[in-house]
């Protein structure tokens, strides 16, 4: 009896096998090629949605901050320095290139007060909310009443006579 080596995917459908080649070709390329996007964080406070992208080591003329038929949308270019060409680099895991980032605004939310700062590689967008979305406390206010004592219904009281009357008779 000889042995012979088993090829499992001969036996994978064509659609698997591509699928397996194209999540091997994304994960060997050099990340220089790969579109990149920037990490995002979202919270709501009572008066505002605010928005904080990480964009490290971009200037202000490479951001840009959009809004447009209740989208807010980032869009950005991180560039690549390479600073001394007579060494080469050991390791480069940061990304580079261009992104854009898009974020459907809740209708509650003001699209003419929307402000943006960039400070220590984080952007921070604010988007105020409209008077009408924004939570607000109502007093309950008691006035005085009159103590009432319950009475009952004139047709009640003429029923309820007319029971005691036929269980006592």
């Amino acid at each position: 009896m000889s042995i012979t080596h088993f090829d499992h995917s001969a036996t994978l459908p064509t659609t698997f096998r591509s699928f397996e080649d194209a999540i091997a070709r994304l994960l060997n390329e050099p990340r220089g090629t790969r579109p990149w996007s920037p990490s995002v964080d979202i919270l709501e406070t009572a008066d505002e949605l605010v928005l904080k992208a990480d964009l490290p080591d971009m200037s202000l003329e490479d951001i840009e901050v959009r809004v447009e038929n209740q989208t807010l949308t980032l869009t950005g270019a991180r560039k690549f320095e390479n600073l001394d060409t007579t060494t080469g680099y050991h390791c480069i895991e940061r990304n580079y290139g261009t992104f854009v980032r898009s974020f459907t605004m809740p209708s509650s939310v003001d699209a003419d007060k929307v402000t943006a700062e960039y400070e220590n590689g984080v952007l921070i967008v604010r988007l105020s909310k409209k008077e009408a979305a924004k939570p607000r406390q109502v007093k309950i206010e008691v006035k005085g009443q009159k103590q009432e004592t319950w009475q009952p219904h004139p047709l009640a009281a003429e029923e309820g006579k007319q029971r005691e009357a036929a269980v006592t008779s």
